[in-house]
């Protein structure tokens, strides 16, 4: 049986009875519910929760669980000439998301930024018959095994001739951003780089629940990262945060704003 964590969407293979713990919400950069940790089964959560759907341009669409479901974070569908990719991942796999992805070609390969959002990969990986790609450095917390994983080092993987993942770290050792190289450039950020409210700015955080920061010197390395990359529009792990011009000046302002701010 396929279990979720309420709090994270993190998915366990368990047999008969819930997991004692959720080790992704152990972790300081999730947190246990001050209600305790709650689970819920995979079949039970497509069946109350479904996706919707946004275009953001006639190659990029945006898909999010309705209602709110853990972490609630949207994933992405790219589709390329070399076939669809799907950026992040989100736990409701219901049968019109299967429906829509096979209509549009299904899947060439699944890559995550990082644990947060791993949640039911293995689900769809398996649905599509798509390799998953992760960073190594991240691979302890995978929390159920697949053949459909291949971990990746090192600071870049091309998933096609215009589509790389790039590691930057900062809020986990593995966490990456998904470069597009199409029209004046495309970054799918997750919450490696956070947009902040307005979409005018974005900021970098170890632990967004607990609010605890990255050093100076670890912003400082993804901003010198992503300067080696051109890119104008930038979105963000939430629905809403999407910064449509001149996104590679605002993160390099933001990463100044944030290294002054720590003094």
């Amino acid at each position: 049986m396929i279990t979720l964590c309420k709090a994270c969407g993190t998915s366990y293979e368990t047999k008969g009875s819930y997991p004692d713990n959720c080790n992704i919400c152990e972790d300081e950069r999730q947190y246990i519910p001050s209600t305790g940790q709650k689970w819920i089964d995979f079949n039970a959560l497509c069946a109350s929760h479904t996706n919707t759907w946004k275009q953001h341009d006639n190659a990029l669409f945006s898909i999010r669980t309705v209602p709110d479901f853990a972490i609630n974070q949207r994933a992405f569908i790219l589709r390329t000439p070399e076939g669809n990719i799907l950026w992040d991942c989100i736990a409701t796999l219901d049968d019109a998301t299967k429906m829509l992805i096979s209509s549009i070609g299904g899947l060439k390969a699944i890559a995550i930024s990082h644990p947060h959002y791993y949640t039911t990969m293995q689900d769809w990986a398996e649905e599509f018959s798509a390799p998953i790609y992760l960073h190594a450095n991240d691979s302890k917390w995978v929390m159920r095994d697949s053949p459909w994983i291949n971990f990746w080092e090192g600071d870049t993987f091309a998933l096609t001739r215009d589509v790389h993942v790039i590691r930057l770290g900062g809020h986990f050792a593995g966490g990456c951003v998904l470069h597009w190289a199409r029209d004046e450039g495309v970054v799918l950020s997750a919450d490696i780089i956070q947009v902040t409210p307005g979409a005018h700015a974005v900021s970098f955080m170890w632990s967004y629940p607990n609010l605890l920061p990255l050093p100076a010197t670890t912003v400082s390395d993804i901003i010198q990262r992503l300067d080696r990359v051109k890119f104008k529009r930038l979105y963000g792990a939430f629905e809403g945060k999407d910064i449509t011009e001149n996104a590679d000046d605002i993160v390099r302002c933001s990463g100044k704003k944030y290294i002054s701010c720590l003094g």
